[in-house]
């Protein structure tokens, strides 16, 4: 499990009432937790649990390494959308539909462009702003991380 989302769960447990929160990505699992008041106590820090089988992990890990690292190496200018939360990557609102956006379709303000599912919600992300789609980022069904690029707008 990345240490980024480590760090965004402990930030979410601390904005909200929540006291403990658990997630399990694969065969590992993080549980973070507090107990008495917010402002009297610091959060602990996050307790790990991690399976005897850590060997698929790593695997898992690297891909959604090289993932961001193209993301990265494509030199676009214009406006990056980004995920506005943990999830699963999906271009279309279902399984053969025709994709919300394309790559050099112009899009307005408020169209859907993708859908982000986090705990079996689906969030439909519209665009904040008119264009045209530059590069999507992202292979339909992908994970991302809170905040990874997912289109360009230019």
């Amino acid at each position: 499990m990345d240490i980024r989302k480590v760090k965004r769960l402990i930030e979410l447990l601390e904005e909200s009432d929540i006291s403990e929160i658990e997630i399990q990505e694969g065969e590992e699992s993080v549980r973070i937790s507090r107990h008495g008041h917010a402002h009297s106590q610091p959060v602990p820090a996050p307790t790990w649990a991690p399976s005897p089988a850590l060997q698929p992990a790593p695997a898992a890990t690297t891909s959604i390494e090289t993932t961001e690292s193209s993301a990265a190496s494509v030199n676009l200018t214009g406006h990056t959308v980004t995920s506005p939360m943990v999830g699963t990557f999906y271009r279309a609102s279902a399984p053969g539909a025709k994709p919300f956006a394309e790559v050099g379709q112009r899009i307005k303000k408020g169209d859907p462009i993708c859908i982000v599912e986090a705990m079996k919600m689906m969030n439909q992300i519209d665009a904040d702003q008119d264009g045209v789609v530059e590069a999507i980022l992202v292979e339909d069904g992908e994970p991302v991380e809170f905040d990874q690029p997912m289109l360009i707008i230019s």
